[in-house]
């Protein structure tokens, strides 16, 4: 067994990582019904503040998924460490922004520059695990990370729904985007290398991460390092991957309408 803990230190902050994600992205959710549309729109109905939040919800999800389809080049061009920082700094301020809103156009804005950062957690999630694991413990790393999504989700409601008790929605946002900026300062600290070049890293867990990175000769040319790139159209030939774009298609519907809805 490893003695080295510098890698579940990394595979930690990117849960945490994942859990102010899911807090960011909820916070409108939880205030807006009693706080924000009463405060901005007080002459409409409860009818009529759906309708806004729909409006800028939809905003927020089409600039996430754009994201999806941007972030994971970003991270590759820049890195693990400046791909995070560029992530979580853009939604942190993004999320603070929102207490500069005033109308609806100004929601849109600041949920789309949110709903975009947000989006390269994912990839980059993705790549600090390949980087940061040997294939036989990427399992374990990967339900760590993706346990933040169900952690933030969870505390996301009976937090902000007690912070509001005592502080003015504007304040709440500003609140939770300084709580990301925070968490740009270990990360920057901790992951200032990858785990090849990394100082911290004792030459067992170094070797041991690196020995378990091994490339099988995944196309069969007989150079394993080559690494397997096929093109988009041989992916989408393949009926394996329409079969996740279909369930894709069929469950995303349901997980945001879960995730905008219920909050309110």
């Amino acid at each position: 067994m490893m003695k080295g803990r510098l890698r579940w230190a990394v595979v930690s902050l990117v849960a945490l990582a994942t859990i102010i994600n899911y807090i960011d992205r909820q916070t409108i959710n939880v205030l807006w019904p009693r706080h924000i549309a009463p405060d901005l729109w007080p002459d409409l109905g409860p009818d009529g503040h759906k309708q806004i939040l729909g409006t800028i919800s939809v905003a927020f999800i089409f600039s996430y998924a754009f994201g999806q389809a941007i972030f994971g080049k970003i991270f590759d061009w820049v890195g693990t460490r400046l791909g995070f920082v560029l992530s979580i700094g853009v939604w942190s301020l993004a999320t603070a922004a929102h207490a500069f809103a005033q109308g609806v156009l100004s929601f849109a804005l600041f949920r789309s520059i949110l709903g975009a950062a947000e989006a390269g957690n994912w990839p980059g999630a993705t790549k600090a695990n390949a980087e940061w694991f040997p294939v036989r413990e990427r399992a374990l790393a990967q339900g760590i990370f993706n346990s933040g999504a169900a952690i933030g989700g969870i505390i996301s409601i009976p937090l902000i729904s007690y912070l509001a008790i005592f502080l003015e929605w504007k304040l709440i946002f500003i609140l939770v985007g300084l709580v990301g900026v925070i968490w740009l300062v270990p990360w920057w600290v901790i992951v200032k290398a990858p785990p090849k070049y990394h100082s911290w890293l004792s030459d067992e867990e170094r070797d041991y991460i690196l020995s378990g990175q091994v490339n099988e000769d995944a196309d069969g040319d007989g150079d394993p390092e080559g690494g397997y790139n096929p093109p988009t159209g041989e992916l989408l030939s393949r009926k394996e991957s329409w079969g996740v774009i279909i369930a894709s298609a069929a469950i995303d519907p349901i997980w945001w309408l879960f995730i905008i809805w219920i909050p309110t």
